[in-house]
């Protein structure tokens, strides 16, 4: 599909659908058709401009949604299934956090990428890009920006770990592009690595808590959790409805369904909008429509709250949207506009059924008190934003690929640029945040223990889904030098921190801050050269 732009502009249109290759792969969109058929040439800038606005909105999208719908009901799940004294602490607080469930949901987006980009051979260069590039970034920019905001001391042994067996999964990752495929075996390998990875952390951690001889109980040399996102400093899930303490009234009072309806579906606290400043309410007025949308298709369950997030005429809505959200959105929604009999569309029995069961349980239930049953509403919440991240993944990897035969670029360098970067800028701003509010060392833990979940159960999960019962091996063939590259960087500046935070007896300072950052900087310019050949090997 590359050729397109060779031809006559006259011919790009019909080349484009014509061209088998140019076709895209899901999605709701066809962005080829529409820089190439709907735009004429002269106005290409004007496309590029309003897809390149689109895909930043595309990122707002999957944060959004992974971090107010998916994780909050990820946590919900995990405390109804008995998780929250075992795993879930483990994953939640301090050196362990991000190991789990929340390493699941703060790494949604990058997993979501990966698996949809791995479902097209022609787009895999996009999740080995993404997944190599985004571990270049956490480990050099993000850990190197920690040392340079707060120096501190890192924890050793969880350090050595968690390099170790990310070291270990970027070899796994280097022998799989060297042998060009990936076989059943493989795929569960890395998913049973990261299993052994969670087994070894919390085996670790109850043998140091049982040897200070203070059981499962937090110990106080250990920092305590923080907030994902410091700007917001609320609850995932929350709205302007919630009042904080001081202005809870003193004696209850019954509102109508009317009321709780309207004040759940605001997205916006009046009280935080006048107290923010001005970048902040520009953001937001970015994020609205987007967490409006998501209000009305996808339920919250929070365990911290008293009503456990209970709006009933909401929450009944939501047993008629979030069904269709999932059925829609399945394969750009080939299941839901299917015809049962050839009469009858899978939406409307969905919509039929959901309407029926919407009035049973409005009839049934209260507003003041949650049904017994409340917790269904966290898998029904956390299926619909898992949907709606992997329709946002899907179109994200559809306008790159796009905009990748715009201007000539390989699938690779936009992985590990604009999808790394992408993917990555939420956890950079959290962490940054968190090392300047005192808490260096859980952010520095979070940069590695993030980046094994999305390497091993990005990969490991991708392939796996492509694989079918008559092909059990997934080909990943490198494109360019510029994966071995890619990959040789990542295992380098792993290396580095291997010896040299060891060798600096764990006391990380601004020394080795700068040092990183210099190193990614490096890289990035080794990169570019040589997707644009100035560096090549020789015939």
């Amino acid at each position: 599909c590359w050729e397109v732009r060779k031809r006559n502009s006259s011919d790009w249109c019909r080349f484009v659908r014509s061209n088998p290759d140019c076709r895209l792969e899901g999605g709701f969109l066809n962005y080829l058709e529409g820089v190439f058929c709907v735009f004429p040439h002269r106005l290409l800038p004007l496309a590029v401009t309003l897809y390149a606005l689109w895909l930043l909105y595309l990122f707002i999208i999957l944060g959004v949604t992974a971090e107010k719908f998916f994780c909050p009901n990820l946590s919900a799940i995990s405390t109804n299934l008995k998780l929250s004294h075992n795993v879930a602490v483990f994953s939640l607080t301090s050196p362990l956090h991000g190991v789990t469930f929340l390493a699941f949901g703060n790494g949604a987006p990058d997993v979501f990428s990966a698996v949809v980009a791995f479902s097209d051979p022609r787009t895999a260069g996009l999740a080995i890009g993404a997944v190599f590039g985004a571990g270049v970034f956490v480990t050099t920019v993000v850990a190197g920006g920690i040392a340079l905001v707060k120096p501190f001391t890192a924890a050793s042994r969880p350090f050595l770990r968690d390099v170790i067996f990310y070291m270990v999964a970027v070899f796994l990752t280097f022998m799989v592009l060297y042998f060009g495929r990936i076989t059943l075996g493989e795929a569960l390998g890395y998913l049973g690595l990261y299993v052994f990875y969670v087994f070894t952390v919390v085996l670790c951690t109850w043998i140091h808590r049982r040897q200070r001889g203070e059981g499962l109980a937090p110990t106080g040399h250990w920092e305590p959790e923080m907030p994902t996102d410091a700007e917001e400093q609320e609850s995932s899930g929350t709205n302007s409805g919630d009042y904080g303490e001081e202005y809870q009234p003193l004696l209850p009072s019954r509102e109508t369904s009317l009321r709780i309806l309207t004040t759940a579906l605001s997205p916006l606290d009046y009280r935080k909008w006048r107290r923010k400043p001005w970048y902040w309410r520009l953001f937001k007025v970015f994020k609205v429509p987007v967490e409006l949308v998501l209000l009305l298709t996808v339920p919250v369950v929070d365990p911290d709250k008293d009503d456990l997030n209970w709006k009933r005429p909401l929450n009944c809505l939501h047993i008629l949207t979030s069904p269709l959200v999932c059925v829609l959105t399945l394969k750009s929604g080939a299941y839901g506009l299917y015809l049962i009999q050839g009469i009858f569309p899978v939406w409307g029995l969905v919509t039929l059924v959901g309407s029926v069961l919407a009035i049973i349980i409005f009839i049934t239930t209260s507003n003041e008190e949650p049904p017994k049953y409340h917790c269904v509403f966290a898998f029904l919440g956390f299926l619909a934003s898992a949907m709606w991240i992997n329709a946002a993944a899907t179109e994200l990897v559809n306008i790159l690929r796009t905009l990748g035969i715009i201007f000539q670029l390989s699938n690779t360098v936009l992985g590990l640029t604009l999808l790394a970067w992408g993917n990555s800028i939420g956890d950079t701003f959290s962490d940054l945040t968190m090392a300047r509010q005192g808490y260096p060392r859980m952010a520095f833990s979070a940069c590695f223990g993030g980046i094994i979940f999305n390497i091993l159960v990005g990969v490991g999960l991708g392939c796996l889904l492509q694989m079918t019962s008559s092909q059990l091996v997934v080909k990943l063939e490198p494109d360019s030098l510029l994966v071995w590259i890619l990959a040789g960087a990542l295992g380098l500046s792993l290396v580095f921190s291997f010896v040299s935070v060891p060798a600096q007896c764990f006391q990380l300072g601004k020394a080795y801050g700068v040092c990183l950052i210099l190193y990614y900087l490096a890289f990035l310019c080794v990169a570019l050269l040589t997707e644009f050949r100035v560096i090549r090997l020789s015939a």
